[in-house]
């Protein structure tokens, strides 16, 4: 997830319960959380699934997705789980700096808290896949895990439908959310593509807006933040 003044090998990262009874990583050094406190999963399937991935779905059979922080794998999880009921072919690629240790990611409880039957093998499957190379977690999902900061990767135009935006907040990850990473962000997805995200600062929003997106505000996940963004191309 982005650079940091602190060095990000260097932070302690500690398991968390949420108020929906799944797990987060919470950063001391950063005071900053994984996911919502409120609930992780309810916020991945607010912010990603309904308003992104759902969305999304209603007019494509195959979608590419490009995921801005991947963390715990969460919403490669509740992608893959969703994907089972909309049988789209997805072509999945989740970008994250710093990859977590296995010692925690064996130790969260997403598995026992979706009582999905596949939760549990997805889950290993997703972080058994190796970097940088494309791995078929399912006939229908295709996930390329990609180790490198966002900023440095160089993309290929208009090649999204949907783009999850899931870095840490402005406040610690500022220079991920600025109008040229944004207009990085417009230039590859394609006409129509969506970016949804939990963050609506009205720095972010003009940010977006600068770069061509329209935007839509949206009821957040119960319980937690009152309002989350999709934007459109």
């Amino acid at each position: 997830m982005g650079s940091f003044v602190i060095k990000a090998t260097d932070l302690k990262r500690e398991i968390i319960t949420t108020a929906d009874g799944s797990h987060s990583l919470y950063v001391p050094e950063l005071d900053e959380h994984y996911h919502s406190y409120h609930g992780s999963i309810k916020e991945s399937q607010r912010v990603f699934i309904d308003l992104g991935l759902n969305y999304v779905s209603e007019n494509h059979e195959t979608i590419a997705i490009l995921e801005v922080g991947m963390g715990t794998g969460l919403n490669v999880l509740m992608t893959a789980l969703a994907n089972e009921g909309l049988k789209k072919n997805i072509r999945y690629d989740a970008v994250e700096a710093f990859p977590l240790e296995d010692e925690l990611l064996n130790q969260l409880n997403y598995a026992d808290q979706l009582l999905h039957p596949s939760a549990k093998e997805i889950f290993e499957s997703i972080h058994q896949a190796p970097w940088n190379d494309a791995a078929q977690l399912t006939d229908l999902f295709t996930l390329t895990k990609i180790e490198a900061p966002i900023e440095a990767i160089d993309f290929s135009p208009e090649q999204y439908d949907l783009i999850y935006f899931d870095a840490f907040a402005p406040e610690v990850q500022g220079e991920l959310w600025t109008s040229e990473l944004f207009a990085k962000m417009y230039s590859i997805l394609k006409p129509g593509g969506v970016l949804s995200t939990y963050c609506v600062k009205g720095d972010v929003k003009r940010a977006l807006q600068e770069q061509g997106f329209t935007i839509e505000k949206h009821k957040g996940p119960e319980g937690g933040k009152r309002e989350v963004l999709r934007g459109v191309k």
